[in-house]
């Protein structure tokens, strides 16, 4: 299967924007729906954002309204998670997830079989 790294988190102040990057090794990187989720202290892992094989149908979390956009490139083996407008609430260990089913109705964190280690997105006021 797949394996997956995460990279782009740090320390940022209220307002700024980031880059995830998760970056794919192993199996063919186009036949996996990609995904991402966050967890804060003390709260569930969250459905943030998915994208399908081809990067043509994205779904994302109700909170996000417009603020993040996934992405991938299949000739890098690379998908994206694009962070606008930060605020201290997006403070989270952000996960890059992928699976070979894709459905815009799946966000819960059982409908994803591979993960990656996470990278921690610290935003201050």
């Amino acid at each position: 299967q797949v394996q997956l790294v995460e990279s782009g988190g740090g320390s940022v102040q209220a307002g700024v924007s980031l880059r995830l990057s998760c970056a794919a090794s192993g199996r063919t990187f186009g036949d996996y729906a990609m995904a991402w989720f966050r967890q804060a202290p003390g709260k569930e892992r969250e459905f943030v954002a998915s994208v399908n094989w081809s990067g043509g149908s994205t779904a994302y979390g109700d909170f996000v309204k417009g603020r993040f956009t996934i992405a991938r490139d299949n000739a890098r083996n690379v998908a994206y998670l694009y962070l606008n407008s930060l605020q201290p609430e997006d403070t989270a260990v952000y996960y890059c997830a992928a699976d070979r089913i894709y459905g815009s109705s799946r966000k819960r964190s059982t409908d994803f079989h591979t993960w990656g280690q996470g990278t921690q997105v610290t935003v201050s006021s």
